[in-house]
């Protein structure tokens, strides 16, 4: 039984811009991937009458369901009704009664409806209206012989509200097989390490998908299987693939539901009852950042500084003045003593240290930019690694930041499997 062949044509001319991104084709997939519904494209096109027309008559070609996000406002530049209808050959009708809701609603608000609004009250001959209880542009819900058409409204918050009140329950039942998805997230690797390591592993069967994503510092193996059968033959053949994955690339597998970093040495953490501490120098507190930002952290993070001054290191650490002297800011010896002194000095389990030179100036031939010192010490021992990292000064410290808790992950679950 195939799956269904889902299109997402996103309208918008600003859409082409570097300036906007289009988030609502990615809530989108999310929410049709619940449905166990797999997007196979996504199109964006600006708001000319013709470009428009041209990508929905590609969509409607290739797909069984389409969406159209965005072009349903009342200027002049939203033109999405028009087209659609232009192609479907279906002429546009007006509504008096959507008309009189656009009305009510800008009563509610004290002011009267600009005429503009208006041809917000037209819609295509044979199309069921999705009412907008978040804005004036109602969505539509169009059967075209096989296919399915529904239009929605650009802002998230509109076209949100009508996709989780009126279409999800609308496509509930129509999908064609079963859609499973699994992420694994890695760290410590390349993209050609892993690629090396899951050699072989790439399905040759249609039904089963395996697609790498690298980002800074992390490499993502997103997982999916197709069943006609049943939902729990795709996780059994999503988790089969899933656990060989894992298998292969071992203790460089930090999260196989999804979890980022910061989220699961956090769980780590809690399940110990232990703290940490965290001083930092060329990430500026994005560690810090990083840690704090998940609900419920104020149980295992003590605190943080941001000792990005020599003396600062002195003064709020203690490291040894002769050690900076002796060996420079950027050493192992320094990010030892950072490490060692923010545990002491916030009473915590493990303090963790990041010291370096993250650009675009500031390097020399022997401690070029982007090297980085990270460290992690608890009361026993203390563990030191240098990188050197490629990229912009963002880059080297998003990379940096994600080092040194790949370190305190790997090495919590090392004690916690002892």
């Amino acid at each position: 039984m195939d799956p269904v062949n889902v299109i997402i044509l996103a309208v918008g001319s600003e859409l082409l811009t570097p300036f906007h991104q289009d988030t609502n084709s990615l809530y989108l997939t999310r929410r049709l991937n619940d449905l166990g519904l797999d997007v196979s494209e996504k199109i964006i096109v600006g708001d000319e009458f013709e470009n428009l027309g041209k990508a929905f008559r590609k969509a409607r070609e290739e797909a069984d369901l389409i969406f159209v996000t965005g072009g349903l406002g009342p200027t002049d530049d939203d033109r999405t009704r028009e087209a659609v209808s232009s192609v479907l050959k279906r002429p546009l009708e007006f509504r008096e009664d959507i008309l009189r809701t656009i009305e009510e609603r800008f009563l509610r608000r004290g002011k009267t409806m600009p005429a503009a609004n208006r041809k917000q009250a037209e819609v295509i001959r044979g199309a069921e209206v999705l009412p907008n209880s978040a804005g004036t542009a109602p969505g539509l819900w169009i059967e075209d012989e096989a296919k399915i058409i529904v239009l929605l409204p650009g802002p998230p918050p509109e076209l949100q509200s009508i996709f989780e009140t009126q279409v999800r329950t609308r496509l509930a039942g129509r999908e064609r097989a079963f859609l499973v998805r699994r992420v694994l997230k890695t760290s410590g690797l390349t993209e050609s390490e892993v690629e090396s390591l899951i050699e072989g592993l790439y399905p040759r069967d249609p039904a089963r998908r395996l697609t790498i994503l690298a980002s800074p510092g992390q490499i993502e193996l997103h997982v999916s299987a197709f069943s006609g059968v049943s939902a729990a033959e795709a996780e059994r053949q999503a988790d089969a693939l899933t656990s060989e994955l894992g298998r292969r690339l071992g203790p460089a597998v930090f999260s196989a539901d999804g979890s980022d970093l910061e989220t699961v040495v956090g769980r780590l953490l809690s399940a110990r009852k232990e703290t940490v501490a965290v001083a930092e120098s060329c990430t500026g507190g994005l560690v810090c950042r990083r840690l704090t930002r998940i609900p419920g952290s104020s149980t295992y993070f003590r605190e943080g500084f941001v000792t990005y001054a020599n003396q600062a290191k002195i003064d709020r650490l203690g490291v040894p003045a002769r050690t900076i002297e002796s060996f420079g800011a950027v050493s192992p010896e320094t990010a030892a003593a950072m490490a060692e002194g923010v545990r002491h000095v916030a009473g915590a389990d493990y303090g963790l240290a990041v010291t370096g030179i993250a650009g675009p100036s500031g390097g020399t031939a022997e401690k070029p930019v982007g090297l980085v010192f990270c460290a992690v010490a608890d009361a026993e021992a203390t563990r030191l690694e240098h990188s050197l990292f490629l990229g912009d000064r963002t880059r080297v410290q998003d990379q940096s930041s994600q080092k040194v808790l790949d370190m305190l992950r790997r090495f919590l679950e090392e004690k916690s499997s002892r």
